[in-house]
C-alpha cells in the first residue's frame, strides 16, 4: 500500500495518551493495518480535522466511570457533525509521574487533564490535599512539558505508564485511580455523510 493510501487517525491527545492506546485498539479491531496517528490534542480539533478531510477517523474520550462525562467532547459534538463508527471501553490505569529523583514529599503541585485529576480524586485528597492541582489539555502533553522543563521540576503529573517511559519520567506510584476498573468510553468517528 502506498504512503498516500495510509489511513490517518486523529486523536484527542498527545503521544503516550490513553487516546493513543484507544486508537490502536480501534485500528486493530477494524483491520486497519497501515495507519498514521495524528496528535490533535483536543476533541474540537479532532472533529474539525474530520470535517475538513484531514483525517479519516477520529478517536476521543466521552465518559469515564469515575470522572464522568468529558465536557470538551460534548461541546465539540455540539459544534460538528460526524458519524459514530464505534463506541468502546478501554481500561485506564493512572500513574503519578515525576522527574528522576523526585520524592513524594517534595512534590509541590500536580498537573494533568481535569478528567485524570477527577479519576484520582480520593488519592489526591489523601496525599496532596495542600498542593495545587493544575489543569492541562492532555495527560501526555503534561508529561512532555514536565520532561522538557516547561513545568517546575518539583511538580508531578498524572498519566499512563507509557508516558513515563516515553518522556523519561519515573513512576512514583502506579494505579492511583480511585476505581480498580477505571473504564473510559471512547468514540471512533468519521465524516458525516448526508443521506441522498
Amino acid at each position: 500500500m502506498s504512503k498516500s493510501a495510509r489511513t490517518r487517525v486523529g486523536i484527542q491527545g498527545a503521544q503516550g495518551s490513553f487516546s493513543e492506546e484507544a486508537a490502536m485498539e480501534f485500528c486493530d479491531r477494524h483491520g486497519i493495518d497501515d495507519y498514521e496517528l495524528v496528535y490533535l490534542i483536543t476533541s474540537a480539533r479532532v472533529l474539525q480535522a474530520i470535517n475538513d478531510g484531514e483525517v479519516d477517523y477520529g478517536i476521543m474520550a466521552m465518559e469515564n466511570a469515575q470522572g464522568g462525562v468529558v465536557i470538551e467532547s460534548i461541546e465539540a459534538l455540539a459544534q460538528f457533525r460526524c458519524h459514530i463508527v464505534e463506541m468502546f471501553h478501554t481500561d485506564v490505569e493512572q500513574c503519578l509521574l515525576g522527574r528522576p529523583g523526585l520524592q513524594l514529599g517534595d512534590i509541590t503541585e500536580v498537573h494533568s487533564h481535569p478528567q485524570a485529576l477527577g479519576q484520582c480524586r480520593d488519592y489526591l485528597a489523601d496525599h496532596f490535599w495542600t498542593r495545587p492541582l493544575i489543569h492541562e489539555d492532555d495527560t501526555a502533553l503534561a508529561a512532555e512539558r514536565l520532561s522538557k522543563g516547561e513545568i517546575t521540576a518539583t511538580a508531578a503529573v498524572i498519566g499512563s505508564r507509557k508516558c513515563g517511559e516515553l518522556y523519561g519520567l519515573e513512576i512514583l506510584t502506579e494505579g492511583i485511580q480511585d476505581l480498580k476498573n477505571n473504564l473510559t468510553l471512547f468514540l471512533g468517528v468519521n465524516k458525516w455523510q448526508p443521506m441522498t
